[in-house]
């Protein structure tokens, strides 16, 4: 079978190896002539980056590159990045990276042309119209991970260092334009940071299978999803090279970040404040929460992870699903409990506030409160 396609959902997406050759069309496409590349500080300096850069200057669209990306991205950035594109006088952003790099570029273009500040447009209620859509610049997605699927999102996760909190930033129109899905350009990603991000949308796929939202079309990706990265995940995770599995990767993040449209929940409501404070990487935080939050959910989803795991070949229904979560992880390297992660004397009150003030809580199946939250941290503790 050839891993080839053009796919028009959610977005234009060219997918398939070597297709970063195709940077110079995608911009053409997306109407930029004067193209910053955003990324992060451990990919400025890496060999697909400069080859990019390469690609994008011999197509006659300059050499700009703007690095100063957090791992959690957080309004410092946005303002230095601002600063950067303004006086460049550019006119459109290539996010390129993992989902750091992606969230910051998105925000990048989305901010081009604003003129209120940044947290006027978190995803609360119809905030998103405050925007003025002449201001947002278009976007062209790289990913160069498997996980977040932000190259497919129409919202970034901003960290507000003041408060220590994620926020989510979103508007239609952040949406990329374009997006190149280039399994190549993982190859080099170390052993954790493949298990982290697989398993990162591994979670949203699980997460977006167990909202009670309706979306039957969300609901067959997030099945599939979860196939693909099971067959998938370890192969990529053994053999950094086997382009095969890091293209179903690719897809699997992608397909993540769409199914979870129907709604995220309880893994998502706690790493979103543990990775502030604490500044664990998402992904294996995701992973590290999986395993109790399907315990705390069970109620709710085991009739439906059942027809699930026979979908995924799992025997024994949910708790057959729920043995397998527990011995992927073991597999992938994941820390079995946030203290192993590296959360240590963590202020659990802040962490219970904040998840129940997440938009992720409002998509889990069971509803959280603030006995049952702490409960469920104390657990993964």
């Amino acid at each position: 079978m050839t891993l080839t396609a053009n796919w028009s959902y959610p977005t234009a997406i060219r997918f398939g190896a070597g297709r970063i050759d195709e940077i110079g069309q995608a911009c053409a496409a997306a109407c930029i002539t004067r193209p910053l590349l955003v990324t992060d500080r451990g990919l400025a300096t890496m060999d697909i980056t400069a080859r990019t850069l390469d690609l994008i200057e011999a197509a006659g669209l300059g050499r700009a590159i703007f690095a100063e990306v957090d791992p959690n991205p957080n309004e410092a950035n946005v303002a230095a990045g601002l600063e950067v594109y303004r006086a460049g006088g550019f006119d459109g952003v290539i996010a390129f990276g993992g989902g750091s790099g992606l969230d910051l570029g998105k925000v990048l273009a989305f901010m081009a042309g604003q003129t209120r500040p940044i947290w006027d447009f978190e995803d609360i209620g119809d905030w998103w119209t405050r925007a003025d859509p002449a201001g947002i610049h278009p976007i062209i997605a790289v990913p160069t991970t498997a996980g977040t699927g932000s190259e497919v999102g129409r919202a970034s996760v901003i960290t507000n260092s003041v408060a220590r909190e994620k926020k989510i930033i979103f508007h239609p129109r952040m949406l990329p334009a374009v997006v190149i899905c280039d399994p190549e350009l993982t190859v080099g990603m170390p052993r954790p940071i493949t298990a982290g991000t697989g398993l990162d949308a591994f979670a949203h796929c699980v997460e977006a299978y167990s909202s009670p939202h309706y979306h039957p079309m969300s609901q067959g990706i997030a099945l599939e999803g979860m196939r693909l990265v099971k067959e998938y995940l370890p192969r990529a995770y053994d053999d950094g090279t086997d382009i095969e599995a890091r293209a179903h990767l690719m897809s699997a993040a992608a397909m993540g970040a769409t199914a979870f449209q129907k709604g995220l929940g309880a893994i998502h409501a706690l790493s979103h404040p543990i990775g502030a404070v604490h500044h664990t990487h998402h992904g294996t935080t995701n992973a590290v929460c999986m395993p109790e939050v399907l315990n705390f959910n069970a109620p709710a989803i085991a009739g439906r992870f059942d027809a699930a795991a026979a979908y995924l070949g799992i025997e024994g229904g949910f708790e057959g699903f729920r043995l397998f979560v527990d011995e992927f992880n073991a597999r992938l390297g994941i820390p079995k409990t946030l203290t192993d992660l590296g959360v240590t004397d963590p202020d659990i009150d802040t962490l219970v506030a904040a998840a129940l003030q997440d938009p992720s809580t409002g998509g889990n199946p069971v509803e959280m409160t603030p006995e049952n939250t702490r409960a469920l941290i104390e657990a993964l503790l």
